[in-house]
């Protein structure tokens, strides 16, 4: 089974298209755990109606005691989690009908540990514009410092080859890239399907969006979170910054 993990926080306006496209899915084996945290809009009310109404019992509810944030909320998706999978899909985002099933079968054909799939940009009613963004076959520890191509909500897990405590998401800024450093230092190798199987919507003004502030994520997770000097962090924010440039042209 695949356990699917979305935090949720002020997203009233997206989180029913987001349930929707988890079940149509064409791979039914999978629970749906959505960890509202203390957003404080109606995506409680939302989501209770959401499963009164579809009686799918394969969704489920959990309420942070407080606002803790995106990593502490799929920290306690993975905790709360009953598949041997894990895939993590931000509120806001959406999945081709095929996602799931298509990722678990390749997962599956490279005996893989963690795998991502292709995307493309969507706008803010989550209609593709056309820019999809390719992945490489394979990223070791070592090429991802320099290629963030990963994306959250392409991404799945096998927790018998890589352990629960090891998806725990640290508490910083771009914790995501951070969590895949931290997997792929210990020789896991990440694989890509280049399929486009997801649309990132990003509406308005996002956090993804502001470039400045990306680029200071991503310094900081050289400088504090991998310890690199400087020099060395100069280095690997050339290529990244290279690379995120093209994926947005």
């Amino acid at each position: 089974m695949v356990s699917v993990i979305v935090p949720v926080y002020r997203v009233e306006n997206y989180i029913v298209e987001t349930m929707d496209c988890v079940r149509r899915q064409t791979c039914t084996d999978w629970e749906l755990l959505l960890v509202e945290d203390c957003g404080g809009d109606g995506c409680v009310d939302i989501i209770r109606r959401y499963m009164e109404e579809t009686g799918d019992t394969r969704i489920r509810l959990l309420r942070q005691p407080k606002n803790m944030g995106a990593a502490q909320a799929r920290n306690r998706g993975v905790e709360e989690a009953r598949g041997r999978y894990i895939a993590y899909l931000d509120a806001d985002d959406l999945w081709e009908p095929e996602k799931l099933e298509r990722e678990l079968a390749f997962m599956r054909e490279k005996d893989a540990a963690f795998v991502f799939t292709g995307y493309e940009f969507a706008d803010e009613n989550g209609r593709g514009t056309g820019k999809v963004v390719h992945v490489p076959k394979t990223l070791t520890y070592r090429e991802a410092l320099k290629n963030t191509t990963i994306f959250t909500t392409t991404v799945m897990f096998d927790t018998e080859k890589v352990g629960k405590e090891l998806l725990r998401m640290p508490a910083m800024k771009s914790e995501d890239t951070a969590l895949w450093w931290k997997i792929l230092r210990t020789g896991i190798v990440a694989y890509g399907l280049d399929e486009n199987l997801v649309k990132y919507r990003r509406p308005g003004k996002t956090l993804s969006s502001n470039k400045l502030e990306a680029m200071r994520r991503i310094w900081n997770l050289y400088r504090k979170a991998e310890g690199m000097s400087v020099w060395n962090s100069a280095y690997h924010f050339c290529f990244w910054a290279v690379r995120a440039v093209k994926r947005r042209v």
